[in-house]
């Protein structure tokens, strides 16, 4: 028996529009009134996923920075949170100026109203996509080195995806098991993203983390996602659902390909079967 379902959000429950379909929404409500536990995870920022999500009228858990900071909706409290070590954030702002990489990086200030810190001119204007629709939600700072205090949850490059794979696999040779990293390939502002966080930062670890706090057994998890980020909840859990648009590595650890992708709500579609709803 099932009890818990983690739902990533973009290429899953959002469509292309970065909206999520009648259909999902109402299969998620649906499941939340007969006692199932939803929890959006994503590797978007708390505040974003929360705004994302405001149309399903029910309160949830969101896994959000995959998995370095977990909250729930109704009161904002943070339940889980995973920092990376500011040695370790300078070690790999280093290591990606020697290779002329750039990140936007990710912070955990949310009643602070800050979710992103950006270096002026080291290659900001390439993220402007990126940063869009956040508001005022961000600051600037001259040098990423010289931070001290911030609760950083990741360190974010966009471009190409052969840049990204080396360094990903640079650093996590010369740094072995210093960092949790991964590069996504289904995005749009970029040919590719790779994310660095905690070594123990990801959607799987934290979502086991917080479901044995509810007393719900791995194999009592459903979890739906569609890029590598995804990989290990949907590998490790009881159920794990690829959509129909997911990257192939996904695919090759999943239980069930969706027939349906993220525009055809994949999401409701697959929970109905395999719920019998």
């Amino acid at each position: 028996m099932y009890k818990l379902i983690a739902i990533d959000l973009d290429g899953t429950l959002l469509d292309d529009k970065k909206k999520i379909p009648r259909e999902n929404i109402e299969v998620v409500n649906q499941l939340i009134d007969m006692g199932y536990e939803v929890v959006i995870a994503t590797g978007r920022r708390y505040w974003s996923a929360k705004e994302l999500t405001k149309d399903i009228d029910r309160s949830m858990v969101i896994l959000a920075n995959n998995g370095n900071v977990v909250r729930h909706t109704k009161d904002d409290q943070v339940i889980i949170k995973k920092y990376l070590d500011l040695e370790d954030f300078r070690i790999v702002i280093e290591e990606g100026r020697k290779r002329g990489l750039y990140p936007i990086i990710h912070v955990d200030n949310y009643e602070e109203g800050i979710d992103l810190i950006i270096e002026v001119g080291r290659g900001s204007e390439n993220y402007s996509t990126y940063i869009a629709g956040f508001e005022e939600r961000y600051k600037e700072v001259e040098n990423y080195l010289e931070i001290t205090d911030e609760k950083i949850l990741a360190v974010v490059y966009a471009g190409s995806k052969k840049d990204l794979d080396n360094f990903h696999f640079d650093i996590n040779e010369k740094y072995p098991n210093r960092f949790n990293s991964h590069v996504m390939g289904n995005i749009k502002m970029a040919e590719a993203m790779l994310e660095i966080m905690n070594p123990l930062g990801n959607k799987w670890l934290s979502l086991v983390e917080y479901a044995k706090e509810r007393g719900i057994d791995q194999k009592e998890i459903i979890a739906i996602g569609d890029d590598n980020n995804d990989i290990q909840m949907i590998k490790n859990a009881g159920c794990g659902i690829a959509m129909k648009n997911a990257s192939e590595r996904v695919k090759e650890v999943a239980d069930i390909i969706s027939e349906k992708d993220n525009n055809e709500s994949g999401v409701a579609f697959e929970l109905k079967r395999v719920l019998n709803l």
